[in-house]
């Protein structure tokens, strides 16, 4: 059989690496197919996504509700805040009612943390920011107040920054749900056979990390951006878990609230239709 080769795309972050890592070097068997991984940071794979450019890339949730047209979602390899998620951080303490009309930097127009502060709270001056700079425009003083992604939610406090709101527990106020950040998307027009095997090489390489560990992360650091070896555990251990193996019920029941309410609150500005690959 010739070789096939698939363009999988996500984030230089480590929970991203470390659920990558046995496809990246090649632990797992995956026979005629040859994966060629594509780093980039998650607005970038979202606004390519929309250009349907890769095969299989990591996306924003809510990017998802623009993609499902030519994406369907594979159930393994979401990031997942059950009760943690995008924090919300300020120079000095600030509350709920101290964010409107305030400030934010942002890390992109199609990232999950943007549609969940806007239903946080709607009224404020959205500054979109990369990600890795949001931290130091706050202490800057270029913004208001910053919305943390990746690494940066554990990292905060020493910067002597000040969290005003966790989105991710947040969210689980208002729903009893975790909040969905992001996940795996395949592109339909690879076909079902093809779609279920990428999708249970996707699966192997997230288990066979969780089950070794030790060395899963050690190819992880290198993405780590400064965290020591403890906390880049920590991290990991946040987006990397059972969720990640498979979205389940609850997952799946997150994905369709946090869309909906997008929907509803006329920020997402068409019906959404979500497909969910189903392996064998």
């Amino acid at each position: 059989m010739p070789i096939k080769t698939i363009h999988v795309a996500h984030s230089p972050d480590s929970d991203d690496a470390f659920m990558f890592y046995a496809l990246a070097e090649g632990k797992i068997d995956t026979g005629d197919l040859r994966y060629v991984h594509e780093l980039q940071d998650i607005e970038s794979l979202n606004q390519r996504a929309l250009k349907a450019e890769l095969e299989v890339t990591a996306v924003s949730i809510h990017a998802y509700a623009y993609l499902s047209e030519r994406y369907a979602l594979l159930p393994h390899g979401s990031s997942m805040g059950d009760r943690y998620g995008p924090r919300l951080v300020a120079r000095t303490p600030m509350t709920r009612a101290d964010v409107r009309g305030k400030r934010i930097a942002i890390p992109g127009p199609l990232t999950t943390a943007y549609l969940a502060i806007q239903l946080y709270e709607p009224d404020f001056e959205a500054v979109m920011t990369p990600f890795d700079e949001i931290e130091d425009a706050v202490v800057d003083g270029e913004v208001d107040a910053g919305l943390l992604i990746h690494e940066g939610q554990l990292t905060f406090g020493e910067r002597g920054l000040h969290l005003v709101a966790d989105m991710g527990e947040w969210w689980y106020q208002e729903t009893g749900l975790p909040l969905p950040l992001g996940g795996n998307v395949v592109r339909k027009d690879l076909g079902e056979d093809l779609i279920r095997t990428v999708s249970r090489h996707l699966r192997a390489s997230i288990a066979y990390g969780l089950e070794h560990r030790v060395k899963a992360l050690d190819h992880a650091m290198q993405f780590s951006r400064g965290l020591d070896r403890g906390k880049a555990d920590e991290f990991v251990g946040m987006y990397v878990n059972d969720w990640t193996l498979d979205y389940g019920d609850r997952g799946r029941a997150a994905v369709r609230a946090l869309l909906e309410r997008g929907v509803a609150e006329g920020l997402i500005d068409r019906p959404i239709s979500i497909e969910f690959v189903e392996d064998d």
